[in-house]
């Protein structure tokens, strides 16, 4: 007796091979390029502004609060650094996620918010540390930690973790474009996964990590 070799193969057994080995590919050199991040130096505040953040606050375009305007700043600075770092984080009214710039680190924006503030009157001391932990989380920290409240079993549409016929699709254009969709949220899921404090390359570990595992 014969049996049928026609049977139904799963959905990623229909994704050209080119696709999957360009994912395998990204996933494989995330470590490397975090190790290359981590190298750079980071910018003060001052060189952070004039690159930046001058553009609109320079002259106060877009109802930026102006450099130099102590009124709008003393009650921008009642919120706190963390405050307005997190609303910079995540991006607030005209103002873009990381103020348009996605290669500025947390702690940049940490340091271009003082540098304005003081620049308008304050007397804030330039961080050295801030938003961004001394030792940077692994992919499986954070998905632990925040990720899988919803990724777990796949609320509101989201990938369930380790389910690679869900990110494979999402995967096809690469990791980066998927990384900036989940620095400015998407769909249900806000900025940063709801957790403003989650550094760049610990969202990449986050979403290699829920790619890589096996349900």
């Amino acid at each position: 007796m014969t049996h049928s070799s026609s049977g139904a193969r799963p959905p990623s057994a229909f994704v050209p091979r080119q696709v999957i080995a360009a994912i395998a590919l990204a996933l494989a050199i995330v470590p490397m390029s975090q190790r290359g991040d981590a190298q750079v130096r980071e910018r003060s505040g001052k060189e952070v502004v004039e690159a930046v953040c001058a553009a609109c606050h320079q002259a106060g375009a877009k109802g930026a609060p102006r450099i130099g305007d102590r009124k709008a700043w003393s009650r921008l600075a009642e919120r706190g650094l963390t405050g307005l770092t997190e609303s910079a984080l995540k991006g607030v009214r005209n103002m873009p996620a990381h103020g348009g710039d996605l290669r500025l680190t947390d702690i940049e924006i940490e340091r271009a918010i003082t540098y304005m503030v003081n620049q308008s009157g304050g007397r804030w001391v330039e961080p050295t540390g801030g938003l961004t932990p001394a030792e940077e989380r692994r992919g499986e920290q954070v998905v632990k930690a925040q990720c899988s409240k919803c990724h777990q079993t796949g609320v509101s549409g989201a990938p369930r973790i380790g389910d690679r016929d869900a990110w494979i699709p999402r995967l096809k254009n690469g990791l980066d474009p998927l990384v900036r969709s989940a620095i400015h949220g998407h769909g249900p899921m806000p900025a940063r996964g709801g957790l403003a404090d989650l550094t760049d390359a610990e969202i990449r570990g986050a979403i290699v990590y829920m790619f890589s595992s096996k349900r």
